[in-house]
């Protein structure tokens, strides 16, 4: 795809993350109003002529709802612009982990939204780590689907850790430790968890040996903090030497910050792909601001987005 005529815009929740994207990639942000009226009732308003180009919207969609509202509400006034072509870029993709009916009337929230984006007029979608690889096919338009490996891995090369070992805090996230365990040619462990109901965590069960291990937890997020805490204080039971997590997408809900800074976990590494609402000493931020910007590029020139990957 070539278009001579890009825009990028900024949702209200990512527009720390949009501005460092749009440096990177050569232009300034485009510029946009969120208006509201007297009750709360959000009316985007473009204050660019769109007519003809290709035009990325940058939000992440965590609670609340109105993140998504919004980001939706910029895309319909984008397609009644007459924009060329329309890219949701949403570094978190949010109800993602309602990606399967495990029980008898729930919804599968992750596949509504994606129908919603395409109904409304979205023509790609560009995210990071999606809870699970297999929401790409909820989609009938292109997703590009970027990896944090990208920025996580030159980080954990610079600790080098002597005896390094990867972990994932669930078996859902085995394939996701794997690859981190192949790129580095060591071993990995799982942590096998029971949950009673959603966030609360009944027991949980190391499979491998940690002892004597630098012992690196990867997940793509980081919600209540409970899971990773729980695994780390169980794997420096085991006789690892230190534990840290590595996860995408700080969610940090309900104590989290209380949770890690109190936790065996020497650092918590996260991305910037959802605002902090408050630091601890024991988080760390890495930008993906380049691989957002690089990855735009690539989508306006037509060149391969898989290549970006250091895991490919």
């Amino acid at each position: 795809m070539q278009n001579n005529i890009v825009k990028i815009f900024s949702g209200s929740n990512t527009r720390l993350l949009a501005e460092s994207i749009a440096k990177q990639y050569g232009q300034p942000l485009s510029e946009c109003v969120i208006q509201r009226f007297s009750d709360g009732e959000i009316q985007p308003n473009i204050l660019e002529s769109l007519r003809g180009a290709s035009v990325f919207f940058i939000q992440s969609t965590p609670p609340p709802a109105e993140n998504l509202l919004e980001l939706l509400l910029l895309i319909d006034a984008a397609r009644r612009a007459s924009a060329g072509y329309i890219t949701a870029v949403m570094p978190y993709y949010g109800m993602a982990r309602q990606d399967r009916k495990d029980k008898p009337r729930v919804s599968i929230g992750s596949k509504m939204v994606a129908n919603i984006l395409a109904e409304v007029g979205a023509d790609r979608v560009i995210t990071m780590d999606l809870h699970a690889d297999q929401i790409q096919g909820f989609f009938d338009i292109p997703v590009d689907h970027l990896h944090a490996s990208s920025v996580f891995i030159p980080y954990i090369k610079q600790l080098n850790l002597q005896n390094l070992t990867f972990a994932t805090p669930d078996v859902g996230g085995t394939k996701r430790a794997r690859m981190y365990a192949k790129h580095f040619n060591v071993e990995m462990v799982i942590c096998d968890k029971q949950r009673k109901r959603a966030n609360e965590i009944e027991s949980m069960t190391v499979i491998g040996d940690v002892n004597g291990k630098d012992v690196v937890i990867i997940d793509d997020l980081c919600d209540t903090g409970g899971t990773l805490c729980n695994a780390a204080a169980l794997m420096m039971e085991k006789g690892a030497t230190s534990v840290r997590a590595f996860c995408t997408h700080p969610v940090l809900s309900g104590n989290a910050h209380i949770n890690i800074e109190n936790s065996k976990m020497t650092e918590m590494v996260v991305t910037d792909s959802i605002p902090l609402k408050q630091h601890n000493k024991k988080l760390k931020v890495i930008s993906v601001d380049q691989i957002f910007a690089t990855t735009i590029r690539n989508v306006l020139e037509s060149k391969s987005i898989s290549s970006l990957f250091i895991d490919n």
